[in-house]
């Protein structure tokens, strides 16, 4: 029988684990490393088994060590989703929330949701951070936000995920005097065309995707930190880029903006996207960041 584990031996040995010594993780933990040592010895006892090989310099997971870790990882990230839960029945009214949305997200429909929340939460500070790509998730898994809205489907155990809707996606366009407007004859600019022509892109600042590219087709790129930028720039002339569908269809009508034909697109509109969204499983949710969700759920679907 297992009676006497601990949650806090696992903590002890995932750390451990994590930061490659017994020392490493007495500090990160703010604990005396003896202790540590008692809490490994009596974890292994309780198994009957070595999680560590002590032979070497730096501590060494054994073969069962190495397939119990993700064990204890699972059973840590419910112990904690419970006591989220169990938390989020006594909290009162947030004072505040943060909330990170991708720019992809139709801005009017969440003007929407905030007016229905600021009526119903009052008292309720909300701030609002834009974070491109896949720095939603990184904001949320630090606990700088509290709720996360974003295209990107990237996962983690420590993150709960809710698809919201399907939205209308990117639309590649140009200035209307851009020598892009008007497609070569049939089948649309090719990426040998495309290579000359430079193409306008928003950098993610997320270190999750660090050397990744998504959507770049040209050769020659101008990278700039915020999608508002991207659009002055490409209504201004100066290059093409992809935007979302929601932000140009003014331009469009109004012929300040024409759409890139690409070949690779076959003559297709923009391909849909799920926006999802994503909290923290060990970070209860009170009243307020409940109303929110629920509100984003209703008027998004």
């Amino acid at each position: 029988m297992l009676d006497a584990l601990t949650l806090d031996q696992l903590r002890v040995f995932v750390s451990i684990a994590d930061r490659g010594s017994f020392r490493a993780a007495a500090r990160s933990l703010g604990r005396a490393q003896s202790g540590l040592s008692s809490a490994i010895a009596n974890l292994e006892s309780e198994l009957r088994l070595p999680l560590f090989d002590r032979s070497q310099h730096r501590p060494v997971l054994t073969e069962a060590g190495a397939t119990l870790l993700a064990e204890a990882r699972t059973l840590l990230i419910k112990a904690d989703a419970l006591r989220a839960r169990a938390n989020s029945f006594s909290q009162g009214v947030e004072a505040e929330l943060r909330v990170a949305m991708d720019p992809l997200l139709p801005l009017p429909l969440l003007a929407r949701v905030i007016r229905r929340f600021q009526e119903g939460f009052p008292s309720v500070r909300l701030s609002l951070q834009t974070s491109p790509m896949t720095a939603t998730l990184a904001l949320v898994l630090q606990g700088e936000c509290d709720i996360g809205l974003t295209a990107s489907d990237e996962q983690d155990p420590h993150i709960a995920s809710e698809a919201l809707a399907d939205i209308p996606g990117m639309v590649a366009v140009c200035g209307a005097g851009h020598a892009l407007a008007h497609a070569p004859g049939e089948g649309g600019w090719t990426a040998v065309d495309l290579s000359d022509h430079l193409q306008i892109v928003v950098a993610d600042p997320s270190a999750r995707s660090q050397g990744r590219s998504f959507g770049v087709l040209s050769q020659k790129t101008c990278r700039v930190s915020d999608i508002a930028t991207k659009h002055a720039l490409i209504v201004g002339g100066v290059g093409w880029g992809h935007l979302p569908q929601w932000m140009v269809e003014d331009d469009l009508r109004a012929g300040r903006l024409a759409r890139v034909s690409l070949a690779m697109q076959h003559g297709l509109g923009p391909r849909h996207l799920t926006i999802f969204m994503i909290r923290r499983i060990d970070r209860p949710f009170g009243p307020a960041a409940s109303g929110l969700c629920r509100m984003l759920a209703d008027d998004f679907r």
